[in-house]
């Protein structure tokens, strides 16, 4: 099944706006820290799917939604807009505009959409919105429910990455499922940002290379590729691992070194001697911070990742890993927050999203049988996320990358490492 056979198999969509149940109040604002704008051009997607069971058939549009309502009072944030400071840097005015819902249905069965070859089928089950041109009118969060043929469902959630990083928004429609369950809210209230700007009192540093300042038209958050981007996802379980490992404990620097390395085996022309790493920190269950806690660091070589032995570079990785996070912090602050910046893909970027709670969403105690979750906006260098499974032993590792690349790196793989 091609994609666009793919997308016409989705049908019949219906819109409509969920705002919180209680008036936030006059002039709320949620501050956006400087990483919070490093990100504000990537946006996090996300399906999960969920198999046919009386619970999932019994679940109208009306109980998905009800308890929305006391999730948006706790993080009313969501339910806001983008403004701009005299300024100019952006900020969130919590007007109570509300998410974005989507209502669709799928002449596939949930097997037969799994079981087909595509791998970027899960693109017509999430909203593919971007922030502007018009910022007061863009929802930052989109969710979309798809019933697939004979029983079934998937959640398609899209995520502005300005609001906050993975952990946050996994953390977030978990706390939404705890709400459809009928658990207690969280005893402590959403908290505003404390945003506080000390990049003043750092010491002069050298231009970090983890991001690129890049120039975007008409307010529309999104980074214009000068190729197409696609995604490819590979399971590597842990037999496979403990074989590429052979006793060490190094599972996202190995994983890391193993497509690094590849990827620089079929860029001619290409050494591929730099990569940024990103490393997602792990948050409470409800967390009562919206944030970007990402540690930003560089890897630099001497010479080509293919020229260097997996274990060698994946103990680099760990060895000349540079922390840049205070020096993206201050360049931002030091433009406030205007100029636009590119984290992933302005070099290969690989993501370590293992801690994040990627399966904690549940549907009356059911939970979602697959989960995949990609990045949007990533730069033409491509990125390589490292997510959890189930199989906590295990992990999976999609790729976001020039469309031309993944068959390549797929022949890689497979030649090499026995990884399809």
């Amino acid at each position: 099944m091609g994609v666009e056979q793919e997308k016409s198999a989705v049908y019949g969509h219906m819109f409509s706006t969920v705002v919180p149940g209680d008036v936030t109040g006059e002039a709320v604002v949620h501050e956006l820290a400087d990483m919070d704008l490093v990100t504000k051009l990537h946006y996090l997607r996300a399906v999960y799917y969920f198999s046919q069971s009386e619970v999932v058939d019994g679940l109208a549009i009306t109980d998905l939604k009800r308890p929305m309502f006391p999730w948006l009072n706790v993080l009313y944030p969501l339910a806001g807009r983008i403004r701009r400071a005299e300024a100019g840097r952006p900020f969130i005015k919590c007007n109570d505009c509300g998410l974005r819902i989507v209502e669709a249905s799928c002449s596939k069965t949930l097997e037969e959409w799994l079981d087909a070859e595509d791998d970027p089928r899960w693109r017509s089950l999430v909203p593919e919105k971007i922030l502007g041109p018009e910022l007061p009118f863009s929802p930052l969060v989109y969710i979309q429910f798809t019933r697939f043929k004979c029983g079934g469902m998937a959640i398609g959630y899209s995520w502005s990455h300005v609001l906050g990083d993975a952990a946050s928004a996994t953390n977030c429609i978990n706390l939404w499922g705890d709400f459809l369950n009928g658990n207690d809210p969280p005893t402590k209230p959403f908290q505003l940002s404390n945003m506080q700007n000390t990049a003043q009192d750092y010491a002069p540093q050298k231009a970090p290379a983890s991001v690129k300042q890049v120039e975007i038209a008409n307010d529309c958050w999104l980074f214009p590729n000068a190729c197409k981007m696609a995604t490819h996802s590979f399971k590597i379980t842990e037999t496979e691992l403990d074989k590429e490992q052979k006793g060490q404990k190094l599972q996202f620097e190995l994983i890391a070194a193993l497509f690094w390395s590849c990827l620089s085996k079929i860029q001619s022309g290409k050494e591929l001697k730099l990569a940024t790493i990103c490393r997602h920190g792990t948050q409470a269950k409800c967390s009562d911070m919206l944030s970007n806690n990402i540690r930003t660091s560089t890897v630099k070589l001497d010479s080509s990742a293919a020229s260097v032995g997996l274990f060698r570079l994946a103990n680099l990785i760990v060895e000349q890993e540079l922390d840049e996070l205070e020096s993206v912090e201050q360049l931002v602050d030091r433009n406030s927050g205007k100029p636009d910046f590119l984290l992933y893909g302005a070099n290969l970027t690989f993501v370590d999203m293992r801690g994040i709670n990627l399966f904690g969403l549940e549907l009356k105690g059911q939970k979602p049988v697959k989960v995949d979750l990609s990045i949007d906006g990533v730069g033409d260098e491509g990125a390589v996320l490292v997510l959890p499974c189930p199989q906590r032993s295990d992990v999976t590792v999609m790729v976001i990358l020039p469309e031309d690349q993944i068959p390549k790196l797929r022949r890689v793989l497979d030649s090499e490492f026995g990884i399809a």
